[in-house]
């Protein structure tokens, strides 16, 4: 399996408070099982969906205790290079790139529009041993920005993306390719978010059924803050983990209307 190509998606994982109730959650909801924790690495815990590794949960480190949330690493073919290119368009580096072991080199950053995201340079974990259809598998994500334009030119300033368009009047939404492949969204956060809301980046889970999905992830203790709603891309709801984490849910396989106009920006 070859490394994913720059810019690509390629994990996701989240700090935890409680760790436990974090695995309990998304083992329920996501039908991840767990790997064992490794302690030289901050007891980080890969989550499993049909034995293949998806995602990882991770207690936070001293002084890093707060609300959690995803991250999404995009890949990179030399951190300390992309590190660079974020420094140069006014991003920020939260963490430089640090090497972990034999697995990788990661690296924390955030964009001009204020969204955190992650870097990785492969070693022996190349990332995602599965993406959607799997369900609980990672299906696809978006940078939610209050400033589109800034975010827009870094990424692409950054990463080897081509941007196009969604030709729709009601929402302000760009869509990053590598190559022919549609890797990333970018939505405009409209005033309808709560001004205490920073930017983010929304991950998306495959998940057999939506609305069991929803059902399993409130009875929990979760939040839905949105949907569900049919889409041409799949029937899909946004959540709130009991401890804070914003992601959504995807079921690939029950779509409706037709697929959107895409232009290119000029």
């Amino acid at each position: 399996m070859a490394a994913p190509s720059e810019g690509t998606p390629c994990w996701a994982d989240a700090m935890f408070s409680d760790l436990e109730a974090a695995k309990r959650f998304y083992g329920e909801v996501l039908g991840w099982t767990f790997g064992e924790s490794q302690s030289q690495y901050g007891n980080y815990t890969q989550a499993y969906a049909d034995g293949k590794a998806v995602a990882a949960v991770v207690p936070p480190m001293p002084g890093q205790e707060g609300t959690s949330q995803w991250c999404l690493y995009l890949a990179s073919d030399d951190a300390a290079a992309t590190a660079g290119k974020i420094r140069d368009n006014g991003g920020e580096v939260l963490m430089e790139p640090m090497q972990v072991g034999e697995f990788g080199t990661m690296c924390l950053a955030r964009e001009p529009g204020g969204a955190a995201f992650g870097v990785w340079q492969s070693g022996v974990h190349e990332g995602f041993e599965a993406t959607a259809p799997q369900p609980g598998a990672y299906c696809w994500a978006e940078v939610f920005t209050r400033e589109p334009e800034r975010t827009d030119t870094f990424l692409s300033a950054v990463f080897p993306y081509t941007v196009k368009r969604i030709e729709d009047d009601e929402m302000d939404f760009r869509m990053f390719q590598v190559g022919d492949d549609t890797v990333l969204g970018r939505m405009r956060m409209t005033e309808e978010f709560p001004p205490e809301i920073p930017s983010y980046v929304n991950v998306y889970f495959t998940v057999p059924n939506c609305d069991d999905a929803v059902a399993a992830a409130t009875r929990l203790g979760g939040t839905l803050n949105f949907g569900p709603m049919d889409s041409p891309f799949g029937r899909f709801a946004a959540l709130s983990d009991p401890q804070g984490a914003a992601f959504s849910v995807i079921d690939v396989t029950t779509t409706a209307g037709e697929m959107p106009k895409v232009g290119d920006v000029g």
